[in-house]
């Protein structure tokens, strides 16, 4: 089952998207609707809240007939921290509870296509609740055509329409922390098509990825682009969607790879190592790697070992790569201290510190990248690269870490490892 976690800032446009998601086929979970549905009248959720505020505000906040009055506790909690987070305090634990209950049953409906589970939360950002998703799609429009929408549609002044936007996160949060932003600085048909464009092209089918347990398909030869500043925020995400996936058996999760190393021209797949404390381990995990979105990649077992270490057997791991056709991504399982899980982090850390390393290695990936362009696939770009890392990059990244004192991270006894990883030491040459 795929879990959309959707937000937006106040009159962003949200309800336009979690609508027409609805129609589209997906489970809409409204947190706005369960917040209501959680202090209803002689629910336990409304007996906290009036406790929470009785010394007081007292009975200001029910209407005559004991129901909730919104506007005036809305008028009493916002501009006032204090307030605000004794409430959310309340609201929040109970409204998650739920959410998680009509999750539960939603699964009933996914033999029938309902795959796509999309939880409408405007706190998505200042809760924290990022990585419990597949994705997180955020509805985007500029702050004042915000303002102006809530003078026009809710009778706010442009004054109390920034204080509730600024009682939100900013922006730029909410910006960061998306997979997927939608523009509704337009039209609502804009934004409807803009999601139909979405579901189609990237939601219906990880989706279908998720339930048959493959990795989104792959097709084409290598083709470089210019480096993106934003991978490193991708990277940061998916990272900590794997971390939530399996706690107890990662160590760590790093970003490698050439979209690791600012500036570098590369290949637009995320690389990540995920560091466990054996093979078994890897094993263990993988069922839960499938369902965070990352399926395992059949037949790849090893790493072709690279110099000084020749002995292929030193090179197990496993390898998963992303249901989402929208971001691929490579997921390298290394056992810690092992040498290919030394290697990846020996050589992106030499080529974020070393510009000639930068340079040599852009110049021979835009090489055999003009020789397999034509591929179906990327085999032969990697294979080709082989001779380039084994004689030049090898020696002079050991000569580095020498040079520098290098030592790969260290895990403390009582890690995930159960201290069985010990301590990480060694350099590229060990």
């Amino acid at each position: 089952m795929l879990k959309i976690g959707l937000t937006g800032g106040i009159a962003a446009g949200k309800s336009v998207v979690a609508s027409r998601l609805r129609e589209l086929g997906a489970v809409l979970v409204d947190a706005d609707a369960l917040a209501r549905e959680v202090v209803e009248p002689g629910t336990p959720g409304l007996a906290q809240v009036v406790d929470a505020f009785g010394g007081e505000i007292g009975d200001g906040i029910l209407t005559a007939d004991g129901g909730l009055d919104r506007a005036r506790l809305g008028a009493l909690v916002f501009g006032n921290p204090e307030r605000l987070a004794v409430l959310n305090s309340i609201i929040h634990p109970l409204v998650r509870e739920r959410a998680a209950a009509l999750i539960r049953a939603a699964r009933v409906d996914t033999a029938a296509g309902r795959a796509v589970v999309v939880q409408d939360i405007p706190l998505l950002v200042e809760t924290g609740q990022g990585s419990g998703f597949h994705l997180v799609l955020v509805v985007d429009a500029p702050e004042e055509v915000r303002v102006q929408r809530m003078m026009e549609r809710r009778n706010m002044t442009a004054e109390a329409a920034r204080a509730r936007m600024a009682a939100q996160a900013s922006r730029e949060e909410r910006l960061a922390a998306a997979d997927v932003v939608l523009d509704n600085s337009g039209s609502r048909e804009s934004l409807r098509a803009a999601v139909d464009r979405l579901w189609e092209s990237r939601l219906a089918p990880f989706a279908l990825n998720l339930a048959q347990g493959r990795i989104a398909p792959r097709t084409g030869g290598p083709v470089l682009t210019a480096a993106n500043t934003d991978w490193e925020g991708q990277a940061r995400r998916l990272i900590a969607r794997l971390e939530a996936a399996a706690p107890q058996d990662i160590l760590a999760v790093d970003h490698i790879g050439s979209t690791a190393v600012p500036g570098l021209d590369a290949k637009d797949v995320i690389d990540l190592q995920l560091t466990v404390p054996g093979l078994a381990a890897a094993d263990r995990i993988a069922p839960l790697l499938a369902a965070a979105g990352f399926p395992r990649w059949p037949g790849i077992i090893s790493d072709n070992p690279k110099p000084p270490h020749p002995d292929p057997a030193d090179w197990g791991k496993r390898l998963h790569g992303s249901a989402d056709p929208g971001r691929p991504v490579n997921l390298h399982l290394r056992v810690a201290r092992s040498p290919g899980w030394r290697y990846a982090l020996c050589f992106r850390d030499w080529l974020r510190a070393d510009a000639a390393a930068r340079i040599a290695y852009a110049a021979e990936k835009r090489r055999v990248a003009e020789l397999h362009g034509v591929d179906k696939s990327t085999a032969g770009y990697a294979a080709d690269k082989e001779g380039w890392l084994t004689e030049y990059a090898a020696p002079r990244m050991a000569a580095w870490a020498l040079r520098t004192g290098w030592q790969p991270p260290s895990y403390a006894a009582g890690s995930a490892a159960g201290g069985a990883a010990g301590t990480a030491s060694g350099t590229a040459q060990s």
